[in-house]
């Protein structure tokens, strides 16, 4: 049975933290330039229907740096849901890679994709989540953690629109066992179905999950200030009104920093709109690990590679390559 990333809920937590431990393993080797070579000659296929900086070149270094190799498909580069079905272009790349990365506008297409692939396929983010982003991120918490604090007692507080990243992250807080809390505008806080997955989450973790208006108490006792941009794609006619909602109230500034404990780290999964959900003096201050946060989509992306990709790959004996290797010189030199 092939296994895909496309949610932290179809893992149970200690799978999840055993994958944040094989991230913490490979970022060490990493900066040790011991990188081990595990996916050689394996490939992974990327197909992105909107422009990416992290997810893209994490993936693409990431597989590098394992030995493999990574192909970068864009719209217009491969015909899937234009000339050919989802399922056609599923079964057609799955053919040719070891796994496949897909950024896609709808959820139902990583879905459908993983669906009838025949290789893993990662949810390299979605109208809905963004998975590979906050395992990155409770990663970069456990290197970040208030001292003596364990994860179960980290206290995550996201200001601003309920997007992919806000709904993510508050899945794999709330199913660690985490304190989650989202402060919004009313009209633009989690959904009643995606608050539903995070109560359930708190009843087997013990986690909590709180939805406020109140972003000054939300942030009263946070040890992570998380923030993203207010408006995803396909919403820039809301700009105008999602601002006046947001501003200034909401904006991770200074002024909101000095209500949240002086150890309080701030965070973002970028691109940023600086001066808009958070200002430059937040974004660029010593309590900022937006760029570590941002270096640990690579160690992230190696792990999940190295987990899902390396127990299915073929090692033939050397004896078995060089048969091989014999046959075609013979056939090449008859």
């Amino acid at each position: 049975m092939v296994r895909h990333y496309i949610s932290t809920q179809d893992f149970p937590k200690e799978e999840l933290l055993r994958l944040i431990e094989l991230i913490g393993l490979l970022k060490r080797a990493d900066k040790e330039g011991a990188c081990p070579k595990l996916l050689a000659g394996a490939s992974l296929g990327m197909i992105f229907e909107e422009p990416s900086t992290r997810t893209r070149v994490s993936f693409e270094v990431a597989m590098t740096k394992l030995g493999g190799h990574a192909i970068y498909m864009r719209p217009g580069e491969i015909h899937m849901g234009v000339r050919e079905s989802i399922s056609d272009t599923a079964k057609v790349v799955s053919r040719m890679v070891d796994v496949i990365e897909a950024r896609t506008l709808k959820h139902q297409t990583v879905v459908d994709l993983a669906r009838f692939s025949t290789v893993p396929v990662f949810n390299g983010l979605t109208d809905f989540n963004h998975p590979t982003q906050v395992l990155c991120d409770v990663f970069t918490m456990l290197e970040h953690a208030p001292a003596g604090k364990k994860l179960e007692e980290f206290n995550v507080t996201f200001v601003g629109d309920a997007t992919n990243v806000c709904n993510s992250l508050m899945m794999i807080c709330t199913h660690l066992g985490m304190s989650f809390t989202h402060a919004a505008p009313k009209a633009y806080q989690i959904s009643d179905s995606t608050k539903a997955i995070g109560r359930a989450n708190c009843e087997k973790s013990g986690g909590r999950l709180t939805v406020t208006d109140d972003v000054n108490a939300a942030v009263a006792d946070a040890d992570f200030i998380y923030t993203d941009l207010w408006w995803w794609v396909g919403q820039e006619s809301e700009i105008p009104d999602r601002t006046k909602a947001f501003m200034p109230k909401f904006q991770v500034n200074a002024a909101l920093l000095a209500k949240a404990p002086k150890y309080a780290k701030v965070m973002h999964c970028l691109p940023a709109s600086r001066g808009v959900e958070a200002t430059d003096e937040v974004l660029d201050s010593a309590q900022s690990i937006i760029f570590d946060q941002a270096e640990n989509r690579l160690h992230t992306e190696k792990a999940l590679l190295v987990y899902f990709v390396y127990p299915r790959l073929k090692q033939a004996p050397q004896a078995l390559v060089q048969h091989h290797e014999g046959l075609v010189e013979a056939f090449l030199n008859a």
